[in-house]
Protein backbone atom coordinates (compact mmCIF):
# COMPACT_ATOMS: atom_id res chain seq x y z
CA UNK A 1 0.00 0.00 0.00
CA UNK A 2 1.32 3.45 -0.94
CA UNK A 3 2.09 5.88 1.90
CA UNK A 4 -0.55 8.59 2.30
CA UNK A 5 0.69 12.14 2.97
CA UNK A 6 -1.48 15.01 4.19
CA UNK A 7 -0.49 18.41 2.73
CA UNK A 8 -1.46 21.34 4.96
CA UNK A 9 -0.94 24.80 3.44
CA UNK A 10 -3.17 27.82 2.94
CA UNK A 11 -1.73 28.31 -0.58
CA UNK A 12 -3.52 26.07 -3.06
CA UNK A 13 -0.70 26.26 -5.61
CA UNK A 14 1.77 24.87 -3.04
CA UNK A 15 -0.57 21.98 -2.25
CA UNK A 16 -1.04 21.30 -5.96
CA UNK A 17 2.68 21.44 -6.76
CA UNK A 18 3.78 19.20 -3.88
CA UNK A 19 0.84 16.86 -4.43
CA UNK A 20 1.78 16.34 -8.07
CA UNK A 21 5.38 15.62 -7.10
CA UNK A 22 4.40 13.06 -4.48
CA UNK A 23 1.85 11.35 -6.72
CA UNK A 24 4.48 11.03 -9.46
CA UNK A 25 6.64 9.17 -6.92
CA UNK A 26 3.89 6.74 -5.92
CA UNK A 27 2.51 8.49 -2.83
CA UNK A 28 -1.16 9.05 -2.14
CA UNK A 29 -2.08 12.55 -0.98
CA UNK A 30 -4.78 14.43 0.88
CA UNK A 31 -5.05 18.21 1.26
CA UNK A 32 -6.12 20.63 3.97
CA UNK A 33 -6.09 24.46 3.68
CA UNK A 34 -5.81 25.14 7.42
CA UNK A 35 -5.13 23.60 10.82
CA UNK A 36 -8.74 22.79 11.67
CA UNK A 37 -9.22 20.90 8.40
CA UNK A 38 -5.91 19.12 8.97
CA UNK A 39 -6.99 17.86 12.39
CA UNK A 40 -10.30 16.64 11.01
CA UNK A 41 -8.51 14.82 8.16
CA UNK A 42 -6.03 13.17 10.52
CA UNK A 43 -8.83 11.88 12.75
CA UNK A 44 -10.79 10.68 9.73
CA UNK A 45 -8.08 9.23 7.47
CA UNK A 46 -4.98 8.63 9.68
CA UNK A 47 -2.34 9.56 7.08
CA UNK A 48 1.18 8.15 7.27
CA UNK A 49 2.85 11.58 7.35
CA UNK A 50 1.97 15.28 7.37
CA UNK A 51 3.60 18.21 5.54
CA UNK A 52 2.55 21.26 7.55
CA UNK A 53 3.02 24.95 6.74
CA UNK A 54 4.10 27.18 9.60
CA UNK A 55 2.27 30.39 8.62
CA UNK A 56 -1.47 29.90 8.09
CA UNK A 57 -3.84 32.84 8.67
CA UNK A 58 -7.43 32.55 9.84
CA UNK A 59 -7.10 29.83 12.47
CA UNK A 60 -4.48 27.87 14.37
CA UNK A 61 -1.03 28.45 12.91
CA UNK A 62 1.41 25.66 12.13
CA UNK A 63 2.87 25.36 15.61
CA UNK A 64 -0.55 25.25 17.27
CA UNK A 65 -1.68 22.69 14.72
CA UNK A 66 1.47 20.64 15.31
CA UNK A 67 0.83 20.63 19.04
CA UNK A 68 -2.76 19.45 18.55
CA UNK A 69 -1.71 16.85 15.96
CA UNK A 70 0.81 15.34 18.37
CA UNK A 71 -1.91 15.02 21.00
CA UNK A 72 -4.32 13.34 18.58
CA UNK A 73 -1.82 11.19 16.64
CA UNK A 74 1.61 11.21 18.33
CA UNK A 75 3.07 8.56 16.04
CA UNK A 76 2.45 10.35 12.73
CA UNK A 77 5.64 12.14 11.58
CA UNK A 78 5.15 15.84 10.84
CA UNK A 79 7.46 17.83 8.54
CA UNK A 80 7.17 21.60 8.90
CA UNK A 81 7.47 24.03 5.95
CA UNK A 82 8.10 27.77 6.02
CA UNK A 83 9.75 30.58 4.13
CA UNK A 84 10.00 32.89 7.13
CA UNK A 85 10.77 30.63 10.09
CA UNK A 86 12.91 31.98 12.89
CA UNK A 87 15.33 29.95 14.97
CA UNK A 88 12.85 30.20 17.85
CA UNK A 89 10.12 28.69 15.67
CA UNK A 90 12.39 25.85 14.58
CA UNK A 91 13.41 25.06 18.16
CA UNK A 92 9.81 25.09 19.37
CA UNK A 93 8.68 22.89 16.49
CA UNK A 94 11.40 20.38 17.32
CA UNK A 95 10.38 20.34 20.97
CA UNK A 96 6.76 19.79 19.95
CA UNK A 97 7.79 16.73 17.94
CA UNK A 98 8.35 17.91 14.36
CA UNK A 99 10.54 15.53 12.39
CA UNK A 100 12.27 18.26 10.39
CA UNK A 101 11.94 21.83 9.08
CA UNK A 102 11.91 22.47 5.31
CA UNK A 103 12.60 25.99 4.08
CA UNK A 104 10.64 27.44 1.17
CA UNK A 105 11.12 27.55 -1.74
CA UNK A 106 10.83 23.79 -1.58
CA UNK A 107 12.93 21.50 -3.76
CA UNK A 108 11.73 18.11 -5.03
CA UNK A 109 14.82 16.39 -3.62
CA UNK A 110 14.40 18.01 -0.21
CA UNK A 111 10.72 17.10 0.04
CA UNK A 112 11.16 13.50 -1.09
CA UNK A 113 14.29 12.79 0.96
CA UNK A 114 12.80 14.24 4.13
CA UNK A 115 9.43 12.51 3.73
CA UNK A 116 11.00 9.13 3.04
CA UNK A 117 13.25 9.46 6.08
CA UNK A 118 10.26 10.42 8.24
CA UNK A 119 8.22 7.47 7.00
CA UNK A 120 11.14 5.10 7.49
CA UNK A 121 11.58 6.23 11.09
CA UNK A 122 7.86 5.84 11.75
CA UNK A 123 7.92 2.30 10.33
CA UNK A 124 10.95 1.37 12.41
CA UNK A 125 9.41 2.67 15.62
CA UNK A 126 6.15 0.88 14.85
CA UNK A 127 8.02 -2.40 14.32
CA UNK A 128 9.80 -1.92 17.62
CA UNK A 129 6.54 -1.23 19.46
CA UNK A 130 4.88 -4.30 17.94
CA UNK A 131 7.80 -6.43 19.05
CA UNK A 132 7.60 -5.03 22.59
CA UNK A 133 3.84 -5.56 22.75
CA UNK A 134 4.08 -9.11 21.44
CA UNK A 135 6.52 -10.04 24.19
CA UNK A 136 4.73 -8.07 26.88
CA UNK A 137 7.51 -5.95 28.32
CA UNK A 138 9.83 -3.07 27.56
CA UNK A 139 13.10 -4.92 26.98
CA UNK A 140 12.06 -8.28 25.55
CA UNK A 141 13.89 -11.57 25.39
CA UNK A 142 14.15 -11.42 21.61
CA UNK A 143 14.63 -14.62 19.65
CA UNK A 144 12.90 -17.14 17.41
CA UNK A 145 15.00 -20.21 18.22
CA UNK A 146 13.56 -23.25 19.96
CA UNK A 147 15.84 -22.48 22.91
CA UNK A 148 14.33 -19.00 23.33
CA UNK A 149 10.79 -20.32 22.98
CA UNK A 150 11.50 -22.86 25.72
CA UNK A 151 13.11 -20.17 27.87
CA UNK A 152 10.07 -17.89 27.63
CA UNK A 153 7.75 -20.82 28.40
CA UNK A 154 9.84 -21.78 31.44
CA UNK A 155 9.80 -18.19 32.72
CA UNK A 156 6.01 -18.12 32.39
CA UNK A 157 5.74 -21.29 34.50
CA UNK A 158 8.27 -20.23 37.12
CA UNK A 159 7.30 -16.58 37.57
CA UNK A 160 3.99 -17.06 39.47
CA UNK A 161 5.71 -19.27 42.06
CA UNK A 162 8.01 -18.24 44.92
CA UNK A 163 10.70 -20.77 44.01
CA UNK A 164 14.31 -19.57 44.03
CA UNK A 165 15.94 -19.55 40.61
CA UNK A 166 19.60 -19.81 39.61
CA UNK A 167 20.19 -18.32 36.16
CA UNK A 168 23.39 -19.48 34.49
CA UNK A 169 25.05 -18.55 31.23
CA UNK A 170 28.06 -16.84 29.73
CA UNK A 171 28.60 -13.12 30.20
CA UNK A 172 26.34 -11.06 27.98
CA UNK A 173 23.64 -13.70 27.42
CA UNK A 174 20.96 -11.71 29.25
CA UNK A 175 20.75 -13.19 32.74
CA UNK A 176 19.47 -9.93 34.23
CA UNK A 177 16.77 -9.79 31.53
CA UNK A 178 15.61 -13.26 32.51
CA UNK A 179 15.45 -12.30 36.18
CA UNK A 180 13.60 -9.10 35.33
CA UNK A 181 11.12 -11.05 33.19
CA UNK A 182 10.45 -13.44 36.08
CA UNK A 183 9.80 -10.48 38.37
CA UNK A 184 7.48 -8.72 35.91
CA UNK A 185 5.37 -11.82 35.44
CA UNK A 186 5.13 -12.55 39.16
CA UNK A 187 2.75 -11.38 41.88
CA UNK A 188 5.59 -9.14 43.07
CA UNK A 189 5.65 -7.10 39.84
CA UNK A 190 4.36 -3.92 41.53
CA UNK A 191 7.14 -4.10 44.12
CA UNK A 192 10.85 -3.30 43.64
CA UNK A 193 13.21 -5.27 41.42
CA UNK A 194 16.70 -4.69 42.83
CA UNK A 195 19.89 -5.93 41.18
CA UNK A 196 23.23 -6.37 42.94
CA UNK A 197 26.36 -7.06 40.90
CA UNK A 198 28.38 -8.99 43.44
CA UNK A 199 31.53 -8.84 41.32
CA UNK A 200 31.49 -5.04 41.21
CA UNK A 201 31.38 -4.48 44.99
CA UNK A 202 34.65 -4.29 46.96
CA UNK A 203 34.81 -7.32 49.26
CA UNK A 204 34.94 -5.19 52.40
CA UNK A 205 31.70 -3.44 51.41
CA UNK A 206 29.63 -6.44 50.28
CA UNK A 207 27.87 -6.96 53.61
CA UNK A 208 27.07 -3.25 53.94
CA UNK A 209 25.72 -3.23 50.39
CA UNK A 210 23.51 -6.28 50.92
CA UNK A 211 22.37 -5.83 54.51
CA UNK A 212 22.99 -2.15 55.27
CA UNK A 213 24.74 -0.57 58.24
CA UNK A 214 24.09 1.70 61.17
CA UNK A 215 25.82 5.00 61.75
CA UNK A 216 29.26 4.42 63.26
CA UNK A 217 29.35 0.74 62.31
CA UNK A 218 32.81 1.25 60.82
CA UNK A 219 35.15 4.06 59.87
CA UNK A 220 33.39 6.27 57.35
CA UNK A 221 29.87 5.11 58.25
CA UNK A 222 28.57 8.61 58.99
CA UNK A 223 24.90 7.71 58.56
CA UNK A 224 22.57 4.72 58.42
CA UNK A 225 22.49 2.90 55.09
CA UNK A 226 19.63 0.70 53.95
CA UNK A 227 20.89 -2.46 52.25
CA UNK A 228 19.65 -4.05 49.06
CA UNK A 229 17.61 -6.70 50.87
CA UNK A 230 15.56 -4.02 52.63
CA UNK A 231 15.23 -2.00 49.42
CA UNK A 232 13.81 -5.10 47.71
CA UNK A 233 11.35 -5.86 50.53
CA UNK A 234 8.15 -7.25 49.01
CA UNK A 235 9.82 -7.60 45.63
CA UNK A 236 12.68 -9.45 43.96
CA UNK A 237 16.44 -9.28 44.55
CA UNK A 238 18.82 -10.40 41.81
CA UNK A 239 22.23 -11.45 43.11
CA UNK A 240 24.22 -11.20 39.89
CA UNK A 241 27.59 -12.97 39.74
CA UNK A 242 26.78 -14.64 43.06
CA UNK A 243 29.80 -16.90 42.63
CA UNK A 244 32.05 -13.92 43.38
CA UNK A 245 30.81 -13.54 46.98
CA UNK A 246 33.41 -14.21 49.65
CA UNK A 247 33.06 -16.78 52.47
CA UNK A 248 31.68 -14.36 55.09
CA UNK A 249 29.08 -12.91 52.73
CA UNK A 250 28.08 -16.44 51.67
CA UNK A 251 27.53 -17.44 55.31
CA UNK A 252 25.36 -14.38 56.03
CA UNK A 253 23.41 -14.86 52.80
CA UNK A 254 22.70 -18.46 53.77
CA UNK A 255 21.29 -17.33 57.12
CA UNK A 256 19.03 -14.77 55.44
CA UNK A 257 17.70 -17.38 53.02
CA UNK A 258 16.99 -19.73 55.93
CA UNK A 259 15.40 -17.19 58.30
CA UNK A 260 14.17 -14.25 56.21
CA UNK A 261 15.90 -11.96 58.71
CA UNK A 262 18.83 -9.59 58.16
CA UNK A 263 21.00 -7.62 60.56
CA UNK A 264 22.54 -4.32 59.57
CA UNK A 265 26.23 -3.98 60.34
CA UNK A 266 26.50 -2.37 63.74
CA UNK A 267 22.82 -2.95 64.41
CA UNK A 268 21.20 -4.65 67.36
CA UNK A 269 17.69 -5.29 66.05
CA UNK A 270 16.99 -7.96 63.42
CA UNK A 271 14.95 -6.84 60.42
CA UNK A 272 12.48 -9.21 58.76
CA UNK A 273 12.37 -9.02 54.96
CA UNK A 274 10.08 -10.61 52.39
CA UNK A 275 12.24 -10.99 49.30
CA UNK A 276 12.32 -13.43 46.42
CA UNK A 277 15.96 -14.12 45.62
CA UNK A 278 17.13 -14.89 42.10
CA UNK A 279 20.83 -15.63 41.67
CA UNK A 280 22.85 -15.46 38.46
CA UNK A 281 26.36 -16.52 37.55
CA UNK A 282 28.65 -17.24 34.63
CA UNK A 283 30.65 -19.68 36.78
CA UNK A 284 30.28 -23.42 37.31
CA UNK A 285 29.17 -23.33 40.95
CA UNK A 286 29.25 -27.12 41.27
CA UNK A 287 32.94 -27.06 40.42
CA UNK A 288 33.41 -24.11 42.78
CA UNK A 289 31.90 -26.14 45.64
CA UNK A 290 34.27 -29.05 44.95
CA UNK A 291 37.18 -26.59 45.01
CA UNK A 292 36.01 -25.11 48.31
CA UNK A 293 35.25 -21.71 46.79
CA UNK A 294 31.46 -21.81 47.22
CA UNK A 295 29.32 -23.26 50.01
CA UNK A 296 27.46 -26.38 48.95
CA UNK A 297 24.57 -25.68 51.35
CA UNK A 298 24.19 -22.19 49.86
CA UNK A 299 24.17 -23.64 46.35
CA UNK A 300 21.36 -26.01 47.38
CA UNK A 301 19.37 -23.03 48.68
CA UNK A 302 19.87 -20.96 45.53
CA UNK A 303 19.63 -23.66 42.89
CA UNK A 304 16.07 -24.82 43.53
CA UNK A 305 15.19 -24.30 39.88
CA UNK A 306 18.04 -23.77 37.40
CA UNK A 307 17.61 -21.80 34.17
CA UNK A 308 20.44 -21.91 31.65
CA UNK A 309 20.75 -19.45 28.77
CA UNK A 310 22.53 -20.76 25.69
CA UNK A 311 25.30 -18.60 24.19
CA UNK A 312 24.38 -16.73 21.04
CA UNK A 313 26.68 -18.88 18.87
CA UNK A 314 24.46 -21.90 19.65
CA UNK A 315 21.29 -20.13 18.48
CA UNK A 316 22.38 -18.13 15.40
CA UNK A 317 18.80 -17.91 14.13
CA UNK A 318 18.22 -15.37 16.91
CA UNK A 319 20.79 -12.95 15.47
CA UNK A 320 18.63 -11.40 12.68
CA UNK A 321 15.70 -10.52 15.01
CA UNK A 322 18.15 -9.25 17.61
CA UNK A 323 19.80 -7.03 15.00
CA UNK A 324 16.37 -5.69 14.02
CA UNK A 325 15.51 -5.08 17.67
CA UNK A 326 18.73 -3.23 18.45
CA UNK A 327 18.51 -1.21 15.22
CA UNK A 328 14.98 -0.13 16.14
CA UNK A 329 16.15 0.81 19.62
CA UNK A 330 18.93 2.96 18.15
CA UNK A 331 16.45 4.58 15.75
CA UNK A 332 14.35 5.63 18.73
CA UNK A 333 17.40 6.99 20.55
CA UNK A 334 18.90 8.81 17.57
CA UNK A 335 15.61 10.08 16.14
CA UNK A 336 16.32 8.77 12.64
CA UNK A 337 15.86 5.52 10.69
CA UNK A 338 18.33 2.71 11.37
CA UNK A 339 18.07 -0.53 9.40
CA UNK A 340 20.43 -3.35 8.36
CA UNK A 341 20.40 -4.80 4.86
CA UNK A 342 20.67 -8.52 4.15
CA UNK A 343 24.42 -8.40 3.55
CA UNK A 344 25.08 -6.74 6.90
CA UNK A 345 22.85 -9.20 8.76
CA UNK A 346 24.57 -12.12 7.04
CA UNK A 347 28.00 -10.94 8.16
CA UNK A 348 26.75 -10.38 11.70
CA UNK A 349 25.10 -13.81 11.77
CA UNK A 350 28.37 -15.47 10.76
CA UNK A 351 30.29 -14.24 13.79
CA UNK A 352 30.58 -16.39 16.94
CA UNK A 353 29.86 -13.51 19.37
CA UNK A 354 32.03 -14.43 22.37
CA UNK A 355 30.47 -11.45 24.17
CA UNK A 356 27.00 -12.73 23.27
CA UNK A 357 23.95 -10.45 23.06
CA UNK A 358 25.66 -7.58 24.87
CA UNK A 359 28.46 -7.54 22.28
CA UNK A 360 25.94 -7.59 19.43
CA UNK A 361 23.98 -4.71 20.97
CA UNK A 362 27.14 -2.63 21.37
CA UNK A 363 28.22 -3.26 17.79
CA UNK A 364 24.81 -2.33 16.38
CA UNK A 365 24.98 0.88 18.41
CA UNK A 366 28.36 1.74 16.88
CA UNK A 367 27.10 0.85 13.41
CA UNK A 368 24.05 3.07 13.85
CA UNK A 369 26.23 6.02 14.80
CA UNK A 370 29.01 5.50 12.24
CA UNK A 371 27.10 4.13 9.23
CA UNK A 372 27.12 6.37 6.16
CA UNK A 373 23.34 6.18 5.60
CA UNK A 374 20.05 5.12 7.15
CA UNK A 375 20.66 1.52 6.05
CA UNK A 376 23.63 -0.33 7.53
CA UNK A 377 25.42 -2.32 4.82
CA UNK A 378 28.03 -5.06 4.77
CA UNK A 379 30.62 -2.39 3.98
CA UNK A 380 29.59 -0.47 7.10
CA UNK A 381 30.03 -3.61 9.20
CA UNK A 382 33.50 -4.16 7.76
CA UNK A 383 34.51 -0.52 8.22
CA UNK A 384 33.35 -0.29 11.85
CA UNK A 385 34.91 -3.61 12.79
CA UNK A 386 38.25 -2.54 11.28
CA UNK A 387 38.14 0.60 13.45
CA UNK A 388 37.84 -1.70 16.46
CA UNK A 389 41.11 -3.34 15.51
CA UNK A 390 39.79 -6.62 14.13
CA UNK A 391 38.88 -7.75 10.61
CA UNK A 392 35.23 -8.18 9.66
CA UNK A 393 33.65 -11.60 10.04
CA UNK A 394 33.28 -14.08 7.21
CA UNK A 395 31.69 -17.54 7.36
CA UNK A 396 33.87 -20.62 7.12
CA UNK A 397 33.59 -22.11 3.70
CA UNK A 398 33.80 -18.80 1.82
CA UNK A 399 37.44 -19.30 0.86
CA UNK A 400 36.58 -20.01 -2.77
CA UNK A 401 34.79 -16.70 -3.05
CA UNK A 402 36.96 -14.70 -0.62
CA UNK A 403 40.35 -16.42 -0.89
CA UNK A 404 42.13 -13.70 1.09
CA UNK A 405 39.82 -13.74 4.07
CA UNK A 406 41.35 -13.62 7.54
CA UNK A 407 40.11 -15.72 10.45
CA UNK A 408 41.07 -13.49 13.37
CA UNK A 409 37.43 -13.11 14.50
CA UNK A 410 36.03 -16.35 15.99
CA UNK A 411 33.47 -17.77 13.61
CA UNK A 412 30.60 -20.17 14.05
CA UNK A 413 30.47 -22.89 11.41
CA UNK A 414 27.95 -22.06 8.72
CA UNK A 415 25.59 -24.88 7.81
CA UNK A 416 25.40 -23.67 4.22
CA UNK A 417 27.08 -20.91 2.20
CA UNK A 418 25.17 -17.71 1.49
CA UNK A 419 23.69 -17.00 -1.89
CA UNK A 420 26.11 -15.68 -4.50
CA UNK A 421 24.83 -12.06 -4.72
CA UNK A 422 25.13 -11.58 -0.97
CA UNK A 423 28.55 -12.99 -0.34
CA UNK A 424 30.01 -11.49 -3.50
CA UNK A 425 28.86 -8.07 -2.35
CA UNK A 426 30.12 -8.72 1.15
CA UNK A 427 33.55 -9.78 -0.01
CA UNK A 428 33.82 -6.81 -2.30
CA UNK A 429 33.56 -4.52 0.69
CA UNK A 430 36.71 -5.70 2.43
CA UNK A 431 38.58 -8.60 0.81
CA UNK A 432 41.04 -6.35 -1.00
CA UNK A 433 42.16 -4.70 2.25
CA UNK A 434 42.92 -7.95 4.12
CA UNK A 435 45.66 -10.28 3.04
CA UNK A 436 46.38 -13.74 4.32
CA UNK A 437 49.78 -14.09 5.95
Amino acid sequence: MSPRVLLVDDEANIRKMVGALLQSEGFETAEAPNGAAALATVEREAPDAVLLDLMMPGGPDGLETLEQLKRVAPDIPVVMMSGRASLTDAVRATKLGAFQFLEKPLTPEGVLTTLRAALELARTLAENRRLHEALGHSDPLVGVSKAMEELRALIARVAPTEVRVLVTGESGTGKELVASAIHRQSARAAKPFVCVNSAAIPKDLVESELFGHERGAFTGATERRIGRFELADGGTLLLDEVGDLGPEAQAKLLRVLETGVIERLGGEKPVTVDVRVIAATNKDLSRATHQGQFREDLLFRLNVLPIHILPLRERPEDIPPLVQHFAARQAARLGRPVRCDAGAVQLLAAYAWPGNVRELANLVERLAILATGATITADDVARVVRRDGAPPPSPEGWTDVCPRRTATWPMRRASSPPTAPTYTAACGGWASSHRAP
